[in-house]
């Protein structure tokens, strides 16, 4: 991400944070920083040594959780279930409604692109796991792929 995208999302978040009434402190900021900059998904773990390299100063994990759990539910980071990772939304300067997040996850390159499930896809989903007598918890998906590039490279 070159550095007027980061600016660009940056400001977003800080926008939506104000609109719901959140403060994307310093350190918030820059977690979402590392997540913006990464070109994969990261633990907890590797964003606070991240941290450290970009910003010069160690961050106990725990406090990682506790700035990722607050990046979630301001839906300016995902988590990803699957791989117990943290990618920042891919919608976060975008000014138009957003659809359900689905994941496509590479599985040779740990590369992620997040798209959009429509809500008609989603009821359905729903209706067919109460079907089944389940309650859907999240709609969340995520669908272990092979990108285009590992594509090419595995023909």
């Amino acid at each position: 991400m070159n550095a007027s995208e980061l600016k660009r999302n940056l400001s977003a978040a800080e926008q939506s944070c104000r609109i719901s009434g959140a403060r994307l402190t310093e350190k918030r900021r820059n977690i979402l920083t590392v997540l913006l900059r990464a070109k994969t998904p990261l633990s907890a773990y590797e964003i606070a040594d991240q941290y450290r390299v970009d910003f010069g100063e160690p961050i106990p994990a725990m406090s990682v959780y506790r700035m990722l759990d607050f990046l979630v539910d301001e839906n300016l980071a995902h988590k990803l279930n699957s791989e117990n990772k943290y990618l920042a939304c891919a919608h976060i300067a975008c000014d138009h409604r957003h659809e359900t997040p689905q994941f496509l996850i590479c599985s040779r390159c740990s590369k992620v692109r997040e798209i959009g499930i429509k809500p008609e896809v989603i009821a359905a989903l729903r209706e067919t796991v109460e079907a089944a007598g389940y309650h859907l918890q999240t709609s969340q998906l995520e669908l272990d792929c092979l990108c285009d590039e590992c594509g090419r490279s595995a023909a």
